[in-house]
């Protein structure tokens, strides 16, 4: 099968976006399938679409749609169209959704975050990791690590903030490992860096040197405002990294209701208490260590190809041949 991916991420780029485009180019390949990555839909035929971001991709999914009204289309949704324009920009938002033959959810709780009307369409497509290997030497310190571009999704610098309110005892850093997305986020990471000697911001780092870092840290700080599934939690749970999680569905979607590691969007104080309980209580720091590790196995690139094939089948499956 011919298989057409559209994102609006250019290569290059190290967007979650393109990194999910190209995994999934990869994937499809290995199960024998030809799939090509673009930026821009110029009117091609294939034997299935997928269109990365049901807002951002509206307009390849809609000429798409008006050119192939009998080729299976998927759309994947990110978690800006679940969480912020599906609400701001509703009509464009929810057109992709329906003229998608399948939707694709990167977690487990998108159903409870989008439209019933849509919801028979919905399937998940957990996003995978490689493992990244043992650690080979014993941790010295204790790193937390904070993974992922500096955006106002992400309020990067919240654990930076929860450190200030540690005790001086406390032997916490906060490593940041991410590229600034506009000047604003670079003056905040610099200026934070300056005045909070718990805090240091690596700018944008190639993937060995953040594996490297994931290696060394004791427990990784996802502090997203909204999440559409990050793949930042696949790897940390690969790595046998424990995860202190802003508590919002995206999260919720993939460590579990009941994971035990949560904190309150925003909450500087209830996740400067977690950052000090993985330090002096190691009872829960092995308590959210062993919940990423019995996670681990969603997040293998075998269960993410079964599953995106899964996806591909269901789409074929819902779209009804028409006459020509």
């Amino acid at each position: 099968m011919n298989i057409t991916i559209v994102t609006p991420a250019p290569p290059g780029s190290r967007a979650g976006n393109r990194a999910t485009a190209e995994r999934w180019k990869q994937l499809l390949d290995q199960a024998g399938h030809r799939a090509d990555v673009v930026t821009e839909y110029q009117g091609a035929s294939c034997d299935l679409f997928i269109a990365l971001h049901a807002w951002r991709s509206h307009e390849a999914v809609v000429h798409f749609r008006a050119e192939h009204p009998n080729t299976p289309l998927i759309v994947v949704l990110t978690g800006t169209d679940i969480y912020d324009h599906q609400h701001r920009f509703p009509e464009i938002t929810h057109e992709s959704m329906a003229l998608a033959d399948c939707l694709i959810g990167l977690h487990h709780r998108v159903s409870q975050d989008i439209p019933e009307r849509f919801t028979h369409k919905l399937t998940t497509v957990l996003q995978s990791a490689d493992n990244p290997g043992q650690v080979s030497e014993p941790k010295k310190g204790f790193d937390i690590c904070v993974v992922g571009h500096l955006r106002d999704e992400k309020d990067p610098l919240r654990a930076a903030l929860a450190a200030r309110r540690l005790p001086e005892a406390s032997t916490i850093r906060i490593i940041n490992a991410g590229k600034a997305h506009t000047p604003e986020w670079e003056h905040k990471a610099l200026a934070e860096q300056n005045v909070n000697p718990r805090f240091q911001w690596l700018g944008e780092v190639e993937k060995p040197a953040v594996l490297q870092l994931m290696k060394r840290s004791r427990a990784m700080v996802i502090s997203s405002v909204m999440e559409g599934g990050a793949n930042v939690v696949s790897e940390a749970c690969r790595a046998g990294l424990p995860v202190i999680a802003s508590s919002i569905s995206g999260n919720i979607g993939l460590l579990g209701k009941d994971y035990p590691g949560y904190f309150p969007v925003g909450d500087d104080t209830e996740l400067a208490r977690l950052l000090q309980q993985a330090e002096n209580v190691p009872e829960f720091l092995a308590e959210i260590e062993d919940r990423v590790a019995k996670l681990a196995g969603a997040f293998t690139p075998e269960s993410e190809q079964a599953a995106l094939l899964a996806a591909i089948d269901r789409a074929v499956a819902g779209r009804p041949r028409l006459n020509p």
